[in-house]
């Protein structure tokens, strides 16, 4: 029950070039993490000025597959620079938050804010559940049916349908149904 992160070494593999590309020029990885919550930023902000409908479908799915671009570019920029910090990985955790959550702001336009917090809390748990059990000495899984990828998909069809009400809720179901997968998984584990 991994969805869509196990296209990942897929969607990697696509990114060899640009992550070449970026270690030679000696591009930091925290700045491709800064880039990362700047994209999610700029699809919530997206959400909230464009009208939905094609255009603004489109241009919220570049911008969140940019900020997956760079939650997936950080991390191997610092190993294949030599430049992995335990520092860096805090950066990269709250990066990875931070964009997401400013991504769901946008939706604030589109429904009633106690949905929207209550997706933005929910999208949350996947993540900490997963550090919760790496912190406790046990693997830190991934994927699930509605984890990071699967999020952005469901704010890309807000974006293009407008249906900000009923994604909503199920971004913020699927995210606490991926959180109690993770931890059964965390749970064996231990």
């Amino acid at each position: 029950m991994d969805g869509l992160y196990a296209l990942k070494p897929w969607y990697a593999a696509r990114l060899g070039g640009v992550r070449a590309a970026l270690v030679r020029r000696g591009v930091s990885p925290d700045a491709v993490t800064a880039a990362g919550v700047l994209s999610g930023g700029a699809a919530g902000a997206a959400l909230a000025l464009v009208e939905p409908g094609p255009a603004a479908g489109l241009l919220v799915t570049v911008l969140l597959a940019a900020r997956l671009a760079c939650a997936n570019l950080d991390g191997a920029i610092a190993r294949e620079s030599g430049r992995s910090t335990r520092w860096g990985a805090v950066l990269n955790e709250l990066g990875d938050r931070a964009a997401e959550l400013a991504a769901l702001a946008g939706c604030l336009a589109l429904a009633p804010a106690w949905l929207v917090a209550s997706a933005a809390l929910a999208a949350t748990l996947p993540s900490w559940t997963s550090l919760a059990g790496a912190a406790a000495g046990g693997p830190r899984p991934q994927g699930g049916p509605v984890g990071k990828t699967e999020r952005c998909l469901l704010l890309a069809l807000v974006a293009f349908t407008g249906w900000a009400v009923p994604l909503l809720a199920t971004l913020a179901a699927g995210s606490v149904l991926t959180a109690a997968v993770r931890l059964r998984r965390i749970r064996r584990s231990l």
